[in-house]
């Protein structure tokens, strides 16, 4: 009788446990279970060299959204980004996206900063104004090699 029951409050527990660690997966993984609280707009780049799939949107350092999609566009030689951005965020049609490092050695992310257009970015549309990453290794060597001249 006694080994019944703490096998039931040992089962008890391993189950909170199982529902804690899935409840802080989904939160700190970012991973809605409903995508209704989102709406997509689009970027073209001309590089977007270390940027993943899942990497964050920033608009005034705070997190508005993911990175959902990234593709290259075989016409036009640019790849093109799909933003997944918060409902509550809007964007005027002049927005500027930029790929951005935090810190020296960090992860990349997008940096938004809005525009002063009165016209708002609806599902689906794209951000014209858009700024490349910068690929250190190409100002380094570009340094090296003109300071030597």
């Amino acid at each position: 009788m006694m080994r019944i029951n703490l096998e039931i409050v040992v089962g008890s527990f391993m189950l909170l446990g199982l529902a804690c660690l899935g409840y802080l997966a989904i939160k700190l993984g970012d991973i809605g279970l409903s995508r209704d609280d989102r709406y997509s707009l689009l970027a073209k780049f001309g590089s977007v060299s270390g940027l993943k799939e899942g990497a964050g949107v920033e608009l005034a350092g705070v997190r508005v959204g993911q990175v959902s999609r990234i593709d290259y566009d075989p016409r036009s030689y640019e790849a093109i980004v799909e933003l997944s951005i918060a409902n509550d965020v809007r964007l005027q049609e002049d927005a500027i996206a930029s790929v951005r490092t935090s810190g020296i050695i960090g992860y990349k992310f997008v940096k938004l900063t809005p525009g002063g257009s009165d016209v708002i970015l609806s599902e689906g549309q794209t951000i014209v104004e858009t700024e490349s990453s910068i690929n250190l290794e190409e100002l380094i060597s570009k340094y090296i090699f003109e300071s030597g001249k």
